[in-house]
């Protein structure tokens, strides 16, 4: 599946200038299963990397721009009387898609939050006492302004366990913005991106980053680092357990992006600081990556670990 891999990365690099590590990431958390959460100022191409997902596998994108006023409802669809039929219809709401786009999320309210944690979690909606099941596969890309807090309201951490990867997609450099400059010229538009591999390829891909050999000895590492959190005089609540199977599947997919079917320490380093970092509430004003990458310094490597 290498050629499926290269060839959804150039896509996406046809419209996002300069942002490999970040298309990686999110491509890191669409092939482990999970969900990613862009914490970054407006302007920098966060709606941008959703469409241009969604064209390049060929999914349906559906956009939810959140306010305090956006209701459950409006999220997961609703019934509605058909006078013709003389019964009640569904209305599919914006999750039934294969990219959401969840903008500004923590401008809803905690009601509506809610709403998406049953989707998020377990791939279907539950309207009236019937479960509906969203397509496959199905990837929420929600982002936040990290900068602004007036009016919003701040995603609980059973919220924030349900993303796999946070992350930042950051000001581009000079250079970098300069190439932005000259692809607008070029009129490289995220309409004008052909689909480079299918809905049924996402899902093998799946499969197969789910079975990246992971070992006992890497297993306790990662175990090591997770169970240092609980501990941490600078960190109030540590990572929950589900956050240590989000480490282990996110591993996987960074090992598979590197066409290996084997994890290794290197592998969890690069990729723990955005899979734990907001799964932290943290004293002192500390900053909770800073504190993942002390405490990843902190964790000796076994040496059969290093050697493999």
């Amino acid at each position: 599946m290498r050629d499926k891999i290269v060839a959804l990365t150039d896509n996406l690099s046809r419209t996002i200038v300069g942002k490999e590590k970040p298309i990686r990431l999110v491509m890191v958390a669409l092939l482990s299963g999970g969900h990613a959460l862009l914490e970054d100022v407006p302007g920098v191409g966060k709606t941008l990397l959703a469409k241009s997902l969604a064209r390049s596998i060929n999914g349906r994108f559906q956009r939810v721009q959140c306010t305090p006023d956006l209701l459950p409802t409006d999220v997961t669809g609703t019934n509605i009387w058909n006078p013709n039929s003389r019964e009640f219809e569904f209305l599919p709401g914006p999750v039934f898609a294969n990219v959401l786009l969840a903008d500004e999320i923590n401008r809803a309210t905690p009601r509506t939050q809610s709403a998406l944690l049953e989707v998020m979690e377990e791939k279907q909606v539950t309207v009236d006492g019937e479960a509906r099941q969203v397509p496959k596969p199905f990837f929420v890309i929600a982002t936040q302004n990290p900068v602004e807090y007036q009016g919003t309201f701040p995603l609980p951490e059973a919220q924030m366990d349900r993303f796999t990867i946070s992350l930042s997609m950051g000001y581009p450099s000079e250079a970098e913005e300069l190439q932005m400059l000259q692809k607008q010229l070029q009129r490289v538009k995220v309409e004008e991106l052909e689909p480079c591999i299918s809905l049924e390829d996402v899902q093998e891909l799946q499969r197969l980053t789910s079975l990246v050999k992971v070992t006992p000895s890497l297993q306790q590492y990662m175990l090591s680092i997770v169970r240092a959190t609980r501990t941490d005089d600078d960190i109030s609540l540590g990572v929950s357990p589900r956050g240590t199977v989000a480490l282990q599947r996110a591993t996987q997919a960074v090992a598979f992006l590197q066409e290996r079917d084997y994890a290794t320490p290197d592998d969890v380093k690069y990729v723990a600081p955005h899979v734990l970092s907001h799964r932290l509430i943290v004293a002192n004003g500390r900053q909770p990556q800073a504190i993942i990458e002390r405490l990843l310094r902190s964790q000796a490597v076994e040496p059969e670990l290093m050697a493999a």
